[in-house]
């Protein structure tokens, strides 16, 4: 590839704005939710799909409804979303976005598959 185009690319993909925020996903049959926040939520969609159909996602319950219920008893849903371009520290700012819909939606129990963290 020729340098000048290479650095045309680069600049272009600077360009695209991103959006970090908080999803959920939630069971039809049941009603349980899962909250998460993630940095870039970018085919955030397309990749939980993909963890799911693979068998590999990280919460081993909804791993399970997934497996015997399918993907069309799951909607998926973007709760928050900023402009990661406004944010100082996305890391931080991703967290505190989820513990706030955390604490709103309690998606604990019979509500949900999230797990209760313990505060340091």
């Amino acid at each position: 590839m020729q340098t000048n185009r290479r650095k045309e690319l680069q600049e272009e993909y600077k360009q695209i704005k991103t959006y970090m925020g908080v999803v959920r996903l939630t069971n039809r049959v049941s009603g349980k939710m899962f909250i998460d926040a993630y940095p870039n939520l970018k085919n955030k969609w397309m990749t939980l799909q993909m963890q799911l159909d693979m068998g590999r996602f990280a919460n081993a319950e909804l791993q399970k409804d997934w497996n015997e219920l399918g993907k069309d008893a799951f909607e998926y849903e973007v709760l928050e979303q900023k402009d990661t371009t406004d944010v100082a520290d996305v890391r931080w700012e991703t967290k505190m976005m989820g513990k706030r819909w955390l604490e709103k939606l309690q998606p604990y129990g019979d509500s949900g598959y999230n797990r209760p963290r313990a505060e340091p």
